[in-house]
């Protein structure tokens, strides 16, 4: 498993995510305090010290380390860990892809829908097209 990306880590500590990211960062907190068998957890204190100071690459990253280190070891964790990652993601994205202005420009005549847009996150569904 790679790393988890230290600047996701580092919203989601901060709150920029909003409420959702704050319960994936509760919902990870308590993936990393699960105890293996005859294992200690590891992780919890990278976690509080990023917590802490949420705007610290360093922390961040050595944060991911120990998640990657303890993926490594304990596959039950790692399935987790990449479930954690897979909602986590989504929350932590930018909102748009680029920066900029977009200029959109028709010429001529339409016949059926037009759609301009920037930045679609998702699908755009127009529906059936009846008799114009």
């Amino acid at each position: 498993m790679d790393p988890i990306a230290p600047a996701l880590l580092m919203a989601l500590a901060g709150g920029t995510a909003g409420a959702a990211g704050q319960q994936i960062w509760a919902s990870l907190r308590g993936l990393v305090a699960r105890r293996p068998e005859g294992r200690e957890a590891r992780g919890e204190d990278e976690l509080n010290a990023l917590a802490q100071t949420a705007d610290d690459t360093e922390r961040a990253r050595q944060l991911a380390d120990v998640l990657a280190l303890r993926a490594a070891q304990d596959p039950a964790f790692a399935t987790a860990l990449g479930e954690w990652r897979r909602r986590a993601e989504p929350l932590a994205a930018p909102s748009h892809t680029g920066t900029g202005d977009v200029r959109n420009e028709v010429s001529g005549t339409v016949h059926g829908p037009l759609i301009q847009a920037r930045d679609v996150h998702g699908s755009i569904h127009l529906g059936p097209q009846g008799p114009s």
